[in-house]
């Protein structure tokens, strides 16, 4: 065996460039998250076939002193952090002193900088790793780094690079998500001396949704719900996607930790969470996120090119995750989301609250009233049949052309088609609901509220259920016990691998106890906490709603229908059925005049 010994500098380097860039995009990352971290309000970033024959990134930020250009490319030399306090509060994007030696070591690397007390620049470049002298150069306050010919000097690595457009989409979408969570500076991206995108700073915090709508365009804003929400020391702002606005894959999602990207196991089973009875299945949610917390809460410094993070206290994020964007989703009641252009009485609609009921004459209907009443009136058996019910079926009741002075979010209904849909008349134009779903839904919301009123009731089994574990998990039931009793169980250790459960809630005794117990104890094992008795719950709920709501061909009246589009006002989460399909939409007049080519 050879004699230990210390490795060269450059093998150094090129053995952490092998961790932190892992192709050009990590390379622009590194280096914009630097300008970002110098205080620039301008970005400049250059590509050249696909970042594989140039990176170039500008910046105004405060510069770099030309004596401290050969430190700047040497490995673990930084100005961000000097202690080990102040490596467990990271407040800059970069902090390891890893980057730029790690760049500079596969390629051929050139950086220029001046500070505003400087009188010229200064230019450092740098071949495969050797450095060479520093020199005087003409340029502006800030730095300009150029990285070229990446991986010239690892072959392997080079040819492992794809297609040029695929490299330079990995670059749009990385500048997409750092522009979003910093909206105050401004981007621009060329792509082969072609400018591709500009995105303007902005002058306030409240043009936000300007960013956003530049970036991921004026239907993600149109279609998504603002957050804002604050607790337990954090604060969380942004957008998150309508159910109906769902993708069918996961290519809008955006979560910032103090301006920081992240990926994070906790954060993404909050959100599945929070859409979990509104979202259709095999559909992910699209959201832009951003959580401000602590620097001391969350631990940065565990992956190499800083993605993921590990939080301090997961379980308090998790919930305070959940909980904000369940109430937010919660909020998105049938027709709180309506166009822009409607207007009320020349004013901009207040959609955000359900709006009064109107009650129709001999109609005995309200939010309060209990489930029966309701299913008295919508659940009523009548007469099945295809066709349109209109306004002849009562005659006293007004006309929907009659002046009222507010009109519901969703309008009155005007007729009934194939006994499926219920057609109505607002404002904006012409509402379509599916029947059976928006009732359903009403019946699922009910059935919850009624449910968790009375609590988590328990029922003694019989037969006490033996389950054989490993000893982590039975370590688990004994450190969680607490938390097994508030779900509805009682379980105990039997042994160095076997748990014995003695009590289990009333609504899941008839199904897989097993499956639901190993369920928790992995919930809480990875997250901290579980909505597994939840959910299970839940879905047995929506069982029952489904089958008591009212099902097609039933004929409802003018009033009936009108009861249920007051109640999908009045309902969280209406928007969705218990599976996640859409219970209404709108077609606006200027969809309808297009349509008919109208106005053409």
């Amino acid at each position: 065996m050879p004699r230990i010994h210390p490795l060269p500098p450059e093998l150094v380097n090129q053995i952490a460039a092998g961790e932190v860039i892992e192709r050009p995009a990590s390379v622009v990352k590194e280096l914009v998250e630097n300008s970002l971290d110098a205080g620039a309000k301008r970005i400049e970033i250059d590509i050249e076939e696909g970042g594989a024959r140039l990176i170039r990134i500008r910046d105004d930020g405060v510069g770099i002193d030309g004596d401290d250009l050969q430190l700047a490319v040497s490995a673990h030399a930084t100005s961000k952090i000097s202690s080990f306090e102040d490596l467990e509060s990271v407040a800059t994007l970069g902090f390891r002193g890893e980057a730029l030696p790690s760049i500079a070591s596969v390629s051929r690397f050139a950086l220029t900088s001046r500070t505003a007390e400087a009188e010229t620049a200064f230019r450092i470049e740098v071949d495969g790793g050797k450095p060479q002298p520093r020199r005087p150069a003409q340029h502006s306050i800030g730095s300009c780094i150029e990285v070229r010919d990446l991986f010239y000097n690892i072959p392997a690595r080079r040819k492992f690079l794809r297609a040029e457009r695929t490299e330079f989409n990995h670059i749009d979408d990385l500048v997409k998500s750092i522009a979003l969570a910093n909206a105050g500076v401004e981007f621009r991206l060329g792509n082969n001396g072609k400018i591709v995108r500009l995105y303007k700073p902005l002058r306030n915090s409240g043009e936000a949704a300007r960013r956003v709508a530049d970036v991921l365009g004026e239907e993600f804003v149109s279609n998504s719900l603002r957050v804002e929400h604050a607790g337990a020391g954090m604060s969380l702002t942004g957008w998150v996607g309508l159910p109906t606005a769902s993708r069918s894959q996961a290519d809008q999602q955006y979560f910032h930790v103090n301006g920081r990207l992240v990926r994070d196991r906790v954060v993404s089973h909050a959100v599945r969470q929070a859409y979990a009875d509104v979202l259709f299945h095999g559909r992910h949610p699209a959201f832009v996120l951003f959580l401000e917390m602590d620097p001391k809460g969350v631990d940065v410094n565990v992956h190499p090119a800083k993605s993921e993070v590990r939080f301090r206290e997961s379980r308090l994020i998790h919930d305070f995750l959940y909980r904000s964007l369940h109430e937010a989703l919660a909020d998105a009641r049938a027709g709180s989301t309506l166009p822009a252009e409607s207007t009320r009485t020349g004013a901009q609609q207040d959609m955000t609250a359900p709006f009064p009921l109107r009650h129709q004459s001999g109609l005995r209907l309200g939010v309060g009233e209990p489930l029966a009443d309701y299913a008295a009136v919508l659940g009523r058996q009548s007469e099945p049949g295809h066709g349109l019910a209109d306004a002849s079926q009562d005659a006293s009741r007004p006309a929907p052309q009659e002046a009222v002075t507010d009109i519901p979010p969703l309008g009155f209904a005007i007729a009934q088609l194939h006994g499926v849909f219920v057609l109505a008349q607002n404002a904006q134009g012409l509402i379509l609901v599916d029947m059976h779903a928006a009732h359903e839904r009403i019946t699922y919301e009910r059935l919850k509220r009624a449910q968790q009123g009375e609590g988590i009731r328990s029922q003694m089994l019989l037969v006490p259920l033996s389950i054989a574990v490993s000893e982590r998990e039975a370590g688990i039931i004994e450190e969680q016990a607490a938390r097994f009793n508030e779900l509805g169980f009682e379980i105990s250790r039997s042994g160095p691998q076997a748990i014995t459960v003695r009590k289990v809630p009333n609504l899941l005794a008839a199904g897989d106890v097993t499956r639901l117990v190993r369920d928790v104890i992995a919930d809480l094992a990875t997250h901290g906490s579980s909505r597994r008795v939840e959910e299970a719950g839940n879905e047995l709920l929506s069982t029952m709603a489904c089958h008591g709501s009212v099902r097609a061909n039933r004929r409802l009246s003018l009033p009936e229908m009108d009861a249920l589009l007051r109640e999908m006002e009045a309902t969280e989460r209406s928007g969705q059925c218990n599976h996640g399909r859409p219970t209404w939409v709108q077609l606006t007049m200027q969809e309808l005049d297009r349509l008919f080519l109208r106005g053409r």
